[in-house]
């Protein structure tokens, strides 16, 4: 595994802003990629639209390689330029500061063009497998020329 982090956010905020009463539309791990509507959390598959990321439930000692259950109420963050979290990400190999957009099942994959970039890679530059967690910074949106 690229990180072995047990939080999500990487900032220093401690109170840095959350969603927590909306409920899941499906069986979703933390560190992926959601919309919102009034009730739910339903899980990205691009980078358009406001976007949250699910955290794991500290407070109820949710480890981080633990899904949601449909229907749970979850915790999200919405992610504002600039702060630094850790998520899930596309089979791929990844180097430092590369361009980044959402993908399939709310994980981060390299943007090519046309793409909606929301990040840029923090990591190690490693391969990393489908799902697993790194890190990436917020990026000001933008489509990749």
């Amino acid at each position: 595994m690229a990180t072995t982090a047990k939080k999500i956010y990487r900032g220093l905020d401690p109170e840095k802003a959350t969603v927590s009463n909306l409920k899941t539309a499906g069986a979703y791990l933390p560190g992926t990629f959601c919309t919102a509507s009034a009730t739910t959390l339903t899980q990205a598959t691009a980078g358009t639209g406001r976007l949250f990321l699910l955290s794991n439930r500290e407070f109820y000692d949710h480890d981080i390689d633990v899904a949601y259950a449909s229907g749970d109420t979850a915790v999200a963050y919405e992610p504002l330029p600039g702060d630094k979290f850790i998520a899930r990400f596309a089979a791929a190999t990844y180097s430092y500061g590369a361009e980044l957009t959402v993908a399939a099942s709310g994980r981060l994959a390299a943007a090519t063009t046309g793409n909606v970039v929301v990040g840029f890679y923090a990591g190690s530059g490693v391969a990393l497998s489908a799902g697993e967690l790194d890190e990436f910074v917020v990026a000001n949106a933008y489509i990749k020329a």
